[in-house]
């Protein structure tokens, strides 16, 4: 794991003045598991990012490097691509350096074999677009398939998560609306 992704989210709980059982409380993952990501020990899944990040009050962007130069902070171009590789997953932010934007554009690759886990809640919106492989989503308890071309488009305080049940790698554009910070 990247040691640097530890030392951010220790740091910002700290700033945040909370501790290990407040952010265990609010994203259901043991104390246990949340030290050893702090002390980058283990290896974390992007749901589990998606969790403490929701917890910290932070879009999961915040996590990786805002190195990149865009032009006018509007245009992206494909050469600049910054992409994080973690354990089950590949993370490009697309979103640059747009300052307070309301949402957050994610380029997702999941890895074959990312094990369901269980189905949580916040607040914003999330779109998903599947570019290719077989995403699978749980809205309420109902497992959808999504394929190349499909999409979804929920409001993220319905119990939901996705994961790759297949042997390929999926990949998705992942957008999620931003909760206004203070």
């Amino acid at each position: 794991m990247n040691q640097d992704l530890g030392h951010l989210i220790k740091n910002l709980r700290k700033e945040r003045k909370m501790t290990l059982k407040d952010v265990s409380k609010k994203t259901n993952l043991s104390i246990s598991f949340l030290s050893q990501v702090e002390r980058s020990l283990c290896s974390i899944t992007l749901l589990s990012l998606r969790k403490i990040s929701e917890a910290l009050n932070v879009s999961p962007s915040y996590f990786f490097p805002d190195n990149i130069q865009i032009e006018k902070n509007m245009i992206r171009r494909s050469t600049e691509k910054q992409t994080e590789h973690k354990s089950s997953f590949t993370y490009s932010d697309l979103s640059g350096n747009v300052s307070n934007p309301l949402f957050v554009p994610i380029l997702v690759t999941l890895l074959p074999g990312d094990e369901r886990d269980m189905p949580f809640s916040h607040e914003g919106q999330e779109f998903i677009y599947v570019i290719d492989g077989t995403l699978t989503i749980i809205v309420d308890d109902t497992e959808y398939d999504l394929h190349p071309g499909d999409s979804i488009h929920m409001d993220s305080t319905r119990p939901h998560n996705w994961f790759n049940k297949t042997e390929k790698p999926a990949n998705f554009l992942y957008i999620s609306a931003v909760n206004s910070r203070e």
